[in-house]
């Protein structure tokens, strides 16, 4: 099989090559430096073994010449392995090196080009690197030097600063001071703007803005990219200003639910930090009672779903959309009528209020016979007080929701997090029992009026509520509180 070198990209998983993607999908075996997002591991495949060699500023997980031993040990098991590294792999971030390793052990390799920070995090700090103008160059240095060659180090920034137009240095946070000294000893004024990248293309980015004299009075910390030029005078910021930038936001939707939401909070700016808590299985009758359900779709006047899961779940069981018959449908809410609309199932009824009490008093009173196909475990509102107007009620059960294991790692990101989102009452059991009230953010976000007052019911202050029960309604509302 073959090693695939992999480049991340800067931060932002939005900036994944789609060659990048491709890999991690059918991967076996990640080996993963820090830089790399991980929110990115979730796009290899479940059985994957991960791997972690991250290294930070005094520490390190394992030596390059580990990681290289294990990158040829890895591909000798005729296995996918995808090395994930920061950036892209052929810029300061030692790809050459594995590389020449799996070449000269006989393992076949691929390099895929990922997006270098040194370009992306001006970019999203609003920084050109060339201007037609006034800047027609730019230069890349490594502020990273052999310890080897000593204090006065491998680069000759004197050099540096003769060689015009923009100069952009990588991993230089913790050298700032003599980098500058050296190259305004080099020509360039002590005026030049200059700015600091932390952590570019991330939701936790941050700029600091100054002069090439007074970058270092600022607490640089990596990793930064540094940009010393006329252009970095210049501030056409775009990402740092938008309305949840910087907010860590816990999104709780079951694994492979999350991403809608994940995605609308990541474009407001939003680190979006997914924990899923619950896991959607088969129910304890393992789809009988469903099943059977299905084999008489047509004897039902109405077909009630109550979830885009319970929506999937009966789409699953149907063989064809004929076996509706003359059945209605009736669908709690535009995201079970989107999923319902995916088997080609057009809803003829989604109340205004997407709760079982408006699908109530929107559909009309019986007799007659109806399906209602949710999950095991479910408020009795509706079944109730369908019968209590004149229906036989069936219920089948399509689904239960069982807890997720969370991890301490993910304990700790749930607390130290800005807000967290509850989209159903099951989420928000789910995680008062992993984490205690006492390990939630200082806010809490419900989808809607159900979901909050299960919240409630335990003890919690929900300061952020959706007034249209949906993922938009719950974006909106999250708009609504950060931007008073």
């Amino acid at each position: 099989m073959t090693v695939y070198l992999v480049g991340a990209g800067p931060g932002d998983p939005g900036l994944l090559t789609v060659r990048a993607a491709e890999v991690l999908r059918r991967a076996d075996v990640v080996i993963s430096d820090r830089l790399s997002v991980a929110a990115l591991l979730e796009l290899a495949p479940a059985h994957a073994e991960r791997i972690s060699v991250g290294k930070a500023p005094g520490r390190v997980t394992m030596t390059q010449d580990k990681i290289n031993a294990l990158l040829v040990e890895k591909g000798r098991q005729h296995v996918t392995v995808v090395r994930l590294k920061g950036g892209d792999p052929f810029v300061f971030a030692r790809g050459g090196e594995e590389a020449a390793a799996l070449a000269a052990a006989g393992v076949a390799f691929e390099i895929v080009p990922g997006i270098t920070s040194a370009i992306a995090a001006p970019a999203y700090a609003g920084i050109p690197l060339t201007l037609r103008h006034s800047s027609t160059s730019f230069t890349v240095v490594t502020g990273h030097e052999d310890p080897a060659v000593g204090e006065d180090g491998s680069v000759d920034w004197r050099a540096v600063a003769h060689l015009g137009g923009t100069i952009v240095i990588l991993m230089g946070a913790a050298r700032i001071g003599r980098i500058a000294a050296e190259l305004m000893a080099g020509g360039l004024s002590p005026l030049t703007p200059a700015a600091a990248v932390r952590w570019g293309t991330r939701a936790n980015q941050r700029t600091v803005r100054a002069t090439l004299a007074t970058l270092a009075d600022h607490e640089l910390l990596a990793p930064s990219v540094i940009v010393v030029g006329e252009v970095a005078g210049l501030n056409l910021a775009w990402f740092e200003g938008r309305p949840l930038s910087g907010r860590r936001v816990v999104v709780t939707r079951t694994r492979g639910q999350g991403s809608q939401l994940s995605a609308a909070l990541r474009a407001l700016g939003a680190d979006a930090i997914e924990v899923p808590l619950i896991e959607i299985v088969a129910p304890s009758d393992g789809g009988v009672s469903l099943a059977a359900a299905v084999g008489r779709l047509g004897s039902f006047d109405w077909v009630v779903v109550t979830s885009p899961n319970g929506a999937q779940r009966l789409l699953a069981a149907l063989p064809d959309a004929r076996a509706f018959g003359a059945a209605k449908v009736a669908a709690i809410g535009p995201g079970t009528a989107a999923a319902l609309a995916v088997g080609n199932i057009r809803a003829d009824l989604v109340p205004e209020q997407f709760v079982a009490e408006a699908l109530l008093e929107s559909l009309p009173a019986g007799p007659g016979r109806l399906l209602v196909v949710r999950a095991e475990v479910a408020r009795d509102v509706l079944p109730e007080g369908l019968r209590a107007r004149g229906w036989e009620v069936e219920v089948a059960d399509a689904y239960a929701t069982v807890a997720a294991a969370v991890s301490q790692e993910q304990r700790a990101a749930i607390a130290a997090a800005d807000v967290i989102t509850f989209t159903s009452s099951s989420s928000v059991e789910r995680c008062l029992d992993a984490v205690g009230p006492g390990g939630l953010p200082p806010v809490v976000a419900c989808i809607g009026p159900v979901t909050a007052a299960t919240a409630h019911r335990h003890g919690l202050s929900v300061e952020v509520a959706a007034s249209e029960h949906t993922i938009d309604g719950l974006v909106a509302a999250l708009l609504r509180w950060a931007t008073p």
